[in-house]
């Protein structure tokens, strides 16, 4: 009997220590993230403090800012109130949350917006509300996606900013040093809550739920084409207002704005990610394919013609580029719209037996719908 009490109370040591150790694991427990909107009341406030109590150091000739606070008692125009860089305001979508994103413009650029899934090339630094550097690249071009879903994304503010500037010029120099010169390039400061920045997650020298401040310069751009379709994405943008959104993700996109969505066919895949995007069963990529006989120059009654080495008509007309000095890129004819001309045979009615004829208006008119957005093209009989 003693001896059976002697391992009963053995085995109960034991099933208290394991019960120990499981406790011990439960401690460390995963705590979820604060509400969006909860959060960005809290960051809207510290980012219009941060904005009155905060004034512009200096702006170098190559656009390098300087901000530092208010000393008590100084006299310095805060970034609110200055009126040399007025203050704007972007509303971004996301989360569910409205969220009022405010930045600098401190030189718009010459060139051309990147859309938020283009890769681009900038320089940056990034502060908390602190005016602590937590990240720079020095001054030199780094290469960024700012698709945010990717392995290795930019936070999510960059891509809802960046389109709202140009990128400039950029020249090698010809000395054979491989130095590149930027010139008219965009350049702001972006002031981002922390939604829009790393949220919960926290990073060296970051706070989780730190509102985030990046100076930038766009120096550099290359376009994309996520569905491989033969059109760019920044041209599948159907609003024209440089953004675009996979509107899939319910949680993150429980109520999308009408107005935020470019998907011609209506199937739930914006045009970007569709690859037939006006649901006609005739994939994009087919539709923009020039026919045979309208590839490089082609005898036509008698007069030859130069259609483009190209065998896919690009979305808008191509000039030749100067620096080819033995390839000519030259595209007269965009992506056309249902032709328009005449029936191959007038006496019977339009079918895919009796097609209209393009005619060089298709290719070339202003505000044309292209055959690759129109349902009713290819013909169905």
């Amino acid at each position: 009997m003693n001896k059976f009490k002697y391992y009963f109370i053995l085995l109960l040591a034991g099933i208290a220590i394991v019960s120990c150790n499981k406790n011990d694991d439960d401690d460390v427990e995963t705590v979820p993230l604060r509400d969006y909107k909860e959060q960005y009341k809290a960051d809207s406030d510290s980012i219009m403090k941060y904005l009155k109590s905060n004034y512009i150091k200096s702006v170098s000739a190559n656009f390098d800012i300087e901000i530092e606070k208010i000393p008590v008692g100084g006299a310095q125009v805060s970034i609110w109130d200055q009126t040399v860089y007025p203050l704007q305001n972007r509303v971004v979508y996301s989360n569910d949350v409205y969220y009022t994103v405010y930045y600098l413009s401190l030189r718009k650029g010459t060139g051309a917006a990147p859309c938020n899934y283009d890769k681009i090339s900038a320089a940056y630094s990034g502060n908390t509300l602190n005016n602590k550097v937590f990240d720079t690249s020095y001054g030199l071009p780094r290469d960024f996606s700012l698709e945010p879903y990717i392995a290795q994304p930019v936070i999510e503010g960059w891509p809802e900013i960046l389109p709202q500037f140009k990128v400039g010029t950029a020249t090698m120099a010809t000395d054979g040093s491989g130095v590149i010169t930027y010139d008219n390039f965009g350049a702001g400061v972006m002031f981002l809550p922390s939604g829009l920045g790393f949220y919960g997650s926290g990073q060296t020298d970051i706070p989780a739920y730190s509102c985030v401040v990046f100076s930038f310069k766009l120096l550099g751009l290359q376009r994309l084409d996520h569905d491989f379709d033969g059109v760019f994405d920044y041209q599948e943008d159907l609003n024209g207002d440089g953004y675009l959104y996979d509107f899939r993700n319910t949680t993150k996109y429980p109520k999308p704005p009408a107005n935020l969505i470019d998907d011609t066919d209506g199937d739930g895949l914006a045009d970007f990610i569709d690859v037939d995007d006006d649901g006609d069963g005739y994939t994009t990529f087919l539709e923009i394919t020039k026919p045979a006989g309208k590839v490089g120059k082609v005898v036509e009654n008698g007069v030859e013609v130069n259609y483009g080495v190209s065998k896919y008509y690009p979305f808008d007309p191509v000039a030749d580029n100067p620096n080819t000095l033995n390839v000519d890129e030259t595209e007269l004819w965009a992506i056309p719209r249902k032709p328009t001309g005449a029936l191959t045979d007038p006496s019977k009615p339009e079918s895919a037996a009796n097609p209209k004829k393009f005619v060089d208006e298709d290719y070339k008119a202003i505000g044309r719908k292209r055959i690759h957005l129109d349902n009713t093209y290819p013909y169905k009989n």
